[in-house]
């Protein structure tokens, strides 16, 4: 009987992922008729009149841009800053990345360096699946590499995913060591971006 149950589980946890992946495809399709991934200009667009439900949508974006990487994740936060404010925008940016980011790994828990090949460029996994080499140093590694934004931080979810890493641990990591690599992202872009307009 337990065996039975453990099938059915198994089943359906199945079922509810590849929803959930065709789901996200079919917001990406619907995204990119719109035009909603071609630039900051048009995901502010596209949120603006949504009220109440923008950050919702917004957050969904974030989760989306991590498991299916569709534009650099700091375009998306840069957008959420000016969108919501520095305040609120880093909580959006903060809760969309984290909950794509444990999806991200848990996908890679389950289905393995197939579907991490299938999703990363041939030449960004070949860089960085070396990592997967360096045994339990990987996970400060990791670590590093989330806390400092110099690493594409969705692939980098993936490989945890390929490793002996712990899901609490895996979390914990990203709820420490993100904060600071948003803060950066968002906060310089913005900063950036306010330079630029002042020139023109």
């Amino acid at each position: 009987m337990e065996s039975v149950a453990k099938a059915k589980k198994t089943v359906w946890l199945n079922v509810a992922m590849a929803a959930g992946i065709t789901g996200m495809i079919a917001f990406v399709v619907y995204g990119y008729s719109l035009g909603i991934f071609s630039s900051r200009e048009a995901m502010e667009a596209f949120l603006a009149p949504m009220g109440i439900w923008g950050p919702l949508v917004f957050i969904l974006i974030q989760i989306v841009q991590v498991v299916i990487p569709i534009l650099p994740g700091g375009v998306s936060s840069l957008a959420g800053v000016l969108l919501f404010g520095a305040g609120w925008g880093f909580v959006y940016n903060y809760v969309g990345l984290i909950i794509g980011s444990i999806l991200a790994f848990c996908l890679a828990k389950r289905y393995g360096r197939a579907l991490v090949q299938s999703i990363a460029s041939e030449r960004a996994y070949e860089k960085y699946s070396k990592w997967l080499n360096t045994g339990k140093r990987f996970n400060w590694i990791f670590a590093a590499a989330i806390f400092f934004p110099a690493a594409p931080d969705d692939l980098l979810c993936y490989l945890a995913g390929l490793t002996n890493m712990t899901l609490k641990r895996f979390t914990i990591t990203m709820l420490l060591a993100k904060p600071f690599s948003i803060a950066l992202y968002s906060m310089g872009l913005l900063f950036f971006a306010e330079y630029l307009l002042k020139m023109v």
